[in-house]
């Protein structure tokens, strides 16, 4: 048992140096591979404890859980990583809840006592890991089904939310008292039902501009789930992981939420970005716009200084990403100036357009966030908008009755000229309109991205 303590420190150093390492995309990969070194340590000292007594299931378990993921992970397309994330967050949760039941109904196994006479730490650590396991298994459901399409991307509101969810959160703490007293399967299997529920009325009301700060915070929540059921089983490696899961995707959150102009306890809580507001897609897509061609983009910008790229989901869909450097290396090669900005919450995930970028081996030194590169499109000459909408929408600044308003969005309106590539005049993800559109130094590229950027370059070279 000691050995197995020193394996779970040096996997738990392994962790840390994978957090600190993902910090930065140039160490980024490292950073996967003392995430992995450190995994892999942790699961072979867990199989080689005494206390396991057959590897026929477990073993199963690996080539069952194993393939699915193999399979998964070669066959995913870089769009769909956001619902994949949030996918394997409700895997993570109902595992949570799976090894809460367990430890409930044969304690004896897991040395917390007998059935009825369970210690009452253990029956708190059981109780609060149930609770968030459940609400983050319910809540990823409906994270990765508005992401997926099949859920509603905008706000579901209705009267009394609120008071309702802070009626149930009351209930909980009540059942919670219940089941520690009383130690009944009646209160175990309430405090599953009723976190079932609060997972899905905390996410509902949230509006798909926000989901990347709604994913971060289900990462947080996956990992105190892991790290409460990890004190019920005394397992050090399970713990540790847990807090360092749940803290750094908290600190995130936070980060994105403060990068949004959003508050975390509204996060928490469920629900932000106004309760009246109210989604104007379609209403101005009769005024006026201007719309060019792939020689009118080239022209532009081949006669400008400064251009700065702001890649979006539309990008990640078409792929788009190589055909872009492409274009911004001839660019470059003509002695313009070419940067990329990236919005806190471009995408569908946090960090979505870096991993797209490093894919197109983009130098990390032409990419900057919103903080660093926002105050800089009032001297460019061009913004180039491939994909991007809602974190581009002036309404976000003026319109309070937008679903976006408040949040901080890249200023590209302020550029000598816009370049807004996008299939059609549809709404962005939040489902209002952008204004931008309209704009009178706005030239709208309709077309799917990565063609439109294969003509640029084609354009440029000629």
């Amino acid at each position: 048992m000691e050995l197995a303590g020193y394996a779970y420190l040096i996997a738990a150093v392994c962790f840390i140096m994978a957090l600190r390492g993902l910090s930065h995309p140039e160490t980024a990969r490292n950073g996967n591979r003392y995430g992995m070194i450190g995994m892999a340590i942790a699961v072979v000292t867990t199989l080689l404890m005494p206390n396991v007594l057959s590897y026929e299931l477990i073993i199963v378990g690996i080539l069952i859980g194993g393939t699915i993921g193999t399979f998964t992970a070669r066959k995913i397309e870089m769009t769909a990583l956001p619902q994949l994330v949030a996918a394997f967050h409700s895997l993570v949760g109902l595992a949570a809840v799976f090894v809460a039941g367990a430890a409930f109904y044969a304690p004896e196994a897991y040395g917390i006592g007998v059935a009825g006479a369970i210690g009452t730490g253990s029956l708190i650590e059981m109780a609060l890991g149930t609770a968030i396991g459940a609400v983050t298994f319910t809540g990823s459901i409906i994270a990765w089904g508005k992401l997926q399409g099949v859920v509603t991307s905008k706000p579901l509101m209705f009267p009394g939310q609120h008071p309702l969810n802070a009626a149930l959160g009351l209930l909980l703490v009540a059942l919670v008292v219940w089941f520690c007293i009383d130690q009944t399967p009646t209160a175990f299997w309430a405090i599953v039902l009723l976190s079932f529920a609060i997972g899905i009325l905390l996410i509902v009301p949230i509006g798909g501009a926000d989901m990347p700060v709604v994913v971060s915070m289900l990462n947080s929540y996956s990992g105190w789930a892991a790290c409460g059921i990890g004190f019920t089983l005394a397992n050090t490696a399970l713990i540790v992981t847990g807090a360092l899961v749940g803290a750094s995707g908290a600190i995130l959150s936070y980060i994105m939420c403060k990068g949004m102009n959003r508050s975390i306890f509204n996060v928490i809580l469920g629900g932000f970005g106004g309760e009246t507001a109210t989604a104007t897609a379609g209403v101005e897509e009769d005024r006026p716009i201007k719309s060019g061609a792939a020689a009118d983009a080239a022209f532009m910008m081949k006669n400008a200084d400064t251009v700065i790229v702001v890649p979006g989901y539309g990008m990640a869909v078409a792929q788009a990403q190589h055909a872009l450097r492409e274009m911004a290396d001839l660019l470059k090669a003509e002695g313009i100036e070419v940067r990329y900005a990236i919005h806190p919450v471009a995408g569908r995930m946090p960090g979505h357009m870096n991993v797209l970028l490093a894919e197109a081996n983009v130098p990390y030194d032409e990419v900057f966030e919103l903080e660093d590169i926002n105050r800089d499109f009032s001297s460019t000459d061009v913004a180039f908008v491939i994909g991007a909408n809602d974190v581009t929408n002036p309404a976000a600044k003026t319109d309070k009755a937008s679903p976006i308003y408040g949040m901080p969005i890249l200023d590209v309106e302020d550029s000598g000229q816009v370049l807004f590539v996008k299939r059609s005049m549809a709404s962005g993800y939040a489902g209002v309109q952008n204004e931008l559109f309209f704009r009178d130094n706005t030239t709208m590229l309709f077309d799917d991205a990565k063609k439109m950027c294969e003509d640029i370059v084609k354009a440029l070279g000629h």
